[in-house]
């Protein structure tokens, strides 16, 4: 019987219990899937060179909220493109209290097959704000 939210090879690649490729299914499938979409830069897919978020562009962007709209919008347009077994119904982006060079993404989605929200938390790269110390 097939998942309704989908089933596909587990991420990262390892082997199950029984020596075989571990494979995931349901939510955390689709986890792994936005896991996928948004460590993903362009062009790192030779077949698909627009998949992915194109995050690392932003690396030497400043911490700071033109970078964290600019991460927000980005983070959107890839899981709406890219997995539409989910709606995106909010990005937020901060910057980390703890770490000047990282700003935090909170996404918010609704499963599309149960109507469920469920939220995803990551960590992105970025310069120090300018003017931080």
């Amino acid at each position: 019987m097939t998942h309704p939210l989908g089933r596909g090879v587990g991420f990262p690649l390892m082997a199950g219990a029984d020596g075989r490729i571990a494979w995931s299914q349901g939510e955390q499938n689709i986890r792994q899937s936005i896991a996928i979409i948004l460590q993903t830069d362009f062009g790192e897919r030779v077949a698909l060179p627009k998949f992915g978020a194109g995050l690392p562009r932003l690396l030497f962007q400043p911490n700071n909220a033109a970078t964290h709209a600019r991460l927000a919008k980005d983070i959107e347009d890839a899981l709406t493109r890219w997995e539409r077994r989910i709606v995106v119904e909010n990005v937020e982006v901060v910057a980390d209290p703890g770490n000047r060079e990282t700003a935090l993404a909170r996404v918010t989605y609704k499963l599309v097959a149960t109507g469920e929200l469920e939220r995803i938390s990551l960590d992105v790269p970025v310069a120090a704000a300018q003017g931080a110390v």
